[in-house]
């Protein structure tokens, strides 16, 4: 089959296209014939080593804060059809269209260890992919390039909604909000949640794709007046920061919220270290949450979020597809600005 592969840490590079033999499913796995694949931030970070490297491990927080094995064929976004079967799988699977939880994990000396497709195991940038049966779910949408824009993106959202416990009637900040992660941030906390949202973006070209996602006001991190600019529009201090761009917005989405607020990371696209006045934290009673999908309790959420795409709450947020062999073009791309949503691989 043809694969696109990470051949070892460092820039474009470091992948190749390549012809490599057909996955064989072990006891309880499918092989799934890839219709397509998203690329996630997670797929440029494994490979510039932004989780840690064999040199050196401990830079920078990660999925195991260990290095990958190379080659590696990345990708985590993945949908499909089932063509194969290993032992004690049904063959009522055979030939479903699917897509993928994207995660794995058992319990090791009293924690759990959470591994992922695309990192420590093979992906989604190549023509098929095996995986346990069990983490196989019906794809929620007709179309596969756009259902392949949920499986990640969409779930740390759904999770970190789940985390932060919006209630309806709050008005909550979405930070990097033109994202993958961000987009899906807008419209589940507005249309799932109820919640008003406050969209900051760089952008205001993008303004009205983001008033259709759900976001009630759109500002933008390049104002000289941003933190006023907020406040005018929230008519106060917000209840919540949704945050995903660490660093350079951190002290402004802490300044902002109310007492008793909830400030949720997921990311830190433009920083992850931040300086924090641990004043600000105790005296406005603020909670941090540090929040990221893959434990198994999160499949019930990947469920949810699943029926909430099926019953039409959750829209697609697709902005192009390459061919799967232009992957190298793809990721250049997807660390572009200007674009809103996703970006998809078509094996």
């Amino acid at each position: 089959m043809k694969a696109v592969r990470v051949t070892g840490y460092g820039g474009l590079d470091k992948l190749e296209v390549a012809k490599v033999p057909i996955p064989v499913p072990k006891t309880g796995e499918v092989v799934i014939k890839v219709h397509a694949c998203g690329i996630n931030k997670s797929d440029i970070n494994m490979r510039e080593g932004a989780y840690g490297t064999d040199i050196d491990k401990e830079q920078l927080a990660g999925w195991r804060r260990e290095g990958v094995t190379f080659p590696r064929i990345p990708g985590s976004d993945i949908v499909g059809e089932i063509m194969d079967i290993g032992a004690d799988v049904g063959k009522d699977y055979l030939n479903q269209k699917v897509i993928l939880f994207p995660f794995q994990s058992q319990f090791k000396n009293g924690e759990e260890d959470i591994t992922y497709i695309g990192s420590e195991y093979d992906g989604g940038y190549a023509e098929y992919v095996v995986w346990p049966a069990e983490l196989c779910f019906p794809i929620p949408l007709k179309e596969y390039a756009e259902s392949a824009t949920f499986p990640v993106s969409a779930l740390t959202s759904w999770h970190k909604i789940n985390r932060t416990n919006l209630k309806e009637g709050e008005t909550v900040l979405v930070t990097g909000a033109t994202g993958g992660v961000g987009s899906f941030n807008v419209q589940i906390a507005a249309k799932v949640f109820g919640t008003k949202v406050i969209a900051v973006v760089g952008d205001l070209n993008q303004k009205d794709r983001l008033l259709h996602l759900g976001a009630s006001n759109v500002v933008s991190y390049r104002s000289e007046t941003l933190m006023e600019d907020i406040l005018d529009v929230a008519n106060g201090s917000v209840d919540a920061v949704l945050d995903v761009v660490g660093e350079p917005l951190f002290a402004t989405s802490l300044a902002v919220l109310r007492r008793e607020g909830r400030f949720n990371t997921s990311g830190g696209i433009a920083g992850s270290v931040a300086e924090l006045d641990l004043r600000t934290l105790y005296l406005k009673y603020l909670t941090l949450i540090g929040s990221t999908p893959g434990a198994k309790s999160t499949i019930k959420e990947f469920q949810d979020l699943l029926q909430a795409i099926s019953d039409g709450k959750v829209e697609p947020t697709l902005d192009c597809t390459f061919p799967l062999e232009e992957a190298k073009a793809a990721q250049s791309y997807f660390k572009e600005s200007g674009k809103i949503g996703k970006v998809v691989l078509i094996p």
